[in-house]
């Protein structure tokens, strides 16, 4: 669902009016309690084009500097309005903790994790998924399109939110996965990894997963891939004596074009950036589009973080859970009802770039309009129906 969302707002055109309505009125606060340029930006940048307003969080100038915790920040946000939280936090954890919070205190707030301690970064896997199947399947990049293939992830795996993120979301649509890296950065219990509960859910959802191998050395890992997922070495671990040097790790594993020659033809490499150049990947490569995806990353973290917006602030609604409640039906059909202003609206913008001229432009901003009206009509009165019909306010198992 993430990915057919994300693949309908990347085809909006650069020109012309970037802005779709379906979060319009709505408040969006991101609270980055670590630095970051990509994450923090590209969420920013997906709140405005579904038409948010955006309340940007600094910890530095904000009243933690006066010893206020996370929760009553969370809880100002809030009290302002928001309805959908961005945070990330040194802390595992933490997004989902004050996600529960605000719901057992009767905040209806949506949360989103943006990266939290060695835990996870869900959207850097989803938007790496993303980029991985717009290159292996451009015409229907779905995660059919990882099914069979394998990809390696190299690097510092230990501290790594991401290589945890990508290896559920890779074995979910069915990749093998080779993780290599020395094992001072990749212990062997990686190995059985997936034999744990995916982050959040009591039993796993997806029946049979890909599977996970270890390799100490490069070139065994990278023979056959389909693709590379290189991550960032934090050199702060270089001084913790958990590596010897910068320059030894990059013969030992550093991706360069010589490398990629044992992966099979035209395999990308993908990094989560920031890149330690000539470190982690070679200034050549990492200059070399045809090759290096890591551009491509960036631009798709933009859609892939306006579709997770909009479908974590409608769950967060609860509406979904009481429709399969009340009905016994699936819960995707309310869903997609709640999703009306947003599909709608993204197919208009799609259709621009068959329509130039002024005529058009005005009969595009009128259905866009009217896509919004009947859209959010729906979603009222189904809304309402639905209040009606429930026995009562505890959404609770």
């Amino acid at each position: 669902m993430v990915l057919e969302l994300a693949e309908r707002f990347q085809a909006i055109p650069s020109g012309g009016p970037r802005r779709l309505p379906a979060l319009q009125g709505r408040l969006v606060a991101t609270l980055f309690f670590e630095p970051s340029t990509r994450t923090r930006n590209s969420f920013e940048l997906a709140a405005r084009r579904l038409s948010a307003d955006v309340a940007s969080f600094a910890p530095a100038s904000s009243a933690v500097a006066k010893g206020e915790t996370l929760l009553d920040t969370a809880l100002t946000y809030a009290a302002m309005g928001a309805e959908l939280l961005v945070i990330r936090h040194s802390g595992s954890g933490v997004p989902g903790a004050v996600a529960q919070k605000l719901e057992a205190m009767g905040h209806r707030v949506a949360v989103l994790n943006a990266g939290d301690g060695l835990h996870s970064h869900p959207s850097q896997a989803l938007l790496d998924l993303f980029t991985l199947a717009r290159h292996f399947a451009p015409q229907q990049p779905t995660m059919e399109a990882l099914t069979g293939r394998t990809i390696a992830i190299v690097g510092d795996i230990l501290h790594s939110r991401v290589a945890r993120s990508n290896l559920w979301a890779l074995s979910a649509a069915g990749a093998t996965i080779h993780l290599c890296g020395p094992s001072a950065l990749l212990p062997s219990c990686f190995a059985d990894f997936l034999a744990a509960m995916p982050p959040g859910c009591d039993r796993d959802p997806i029946p049979r997963r890909g599977t996970v191998h270890l390799f100490r050395n490069l070139d065994e890992a990278l023979t056959d891939v389909d693709a590379v997922i290189t991550l960032r070495l934090q050199k702060e671990r270089a001084q913790r004596h958990l590596i010897t040097n910068l320059e030894d790790y990059h013969l030992a594993y550093g991706i360069t074009h010589g490398r990629l020659e044992r992966c099979r033809p035209g395999a990308p490499v993908l990094h989560p950036g920031p890149v330690n150049r000539d470190v982690e990947l070679s200034s050549q490569l990492l200059a070399d589009p045809q090759r290096c995806l890591v551009n491509r990353q960036v631009s798709h973290g933009i859609p892939i973080r306006m579709a997770s917006s909009v479908l974590e602030w409608c769950l967060a609604m609860g509406l979904v859970v009481r429709y399969g409640r009340l009905r016994g039906e699936s819960d995707w059909c309310w869903l997609a009802m709640a999703m009306t202003p947003a599909l709608v609206s993204a197919l208009c913008a799609c259709t621009w770039h068959v329509f130039d001229n002024a005529s058009s432009l005005q009969w595009l901003v009128t259905m866009q309009a009217a896509a919004t009206l009947l859209g959010n009509s729906a979603l009222a009165l189904a809304a309402w129906w639905l209040w009606q019909q429930a026995p009562s306010r505890d959404t609770s198992p």
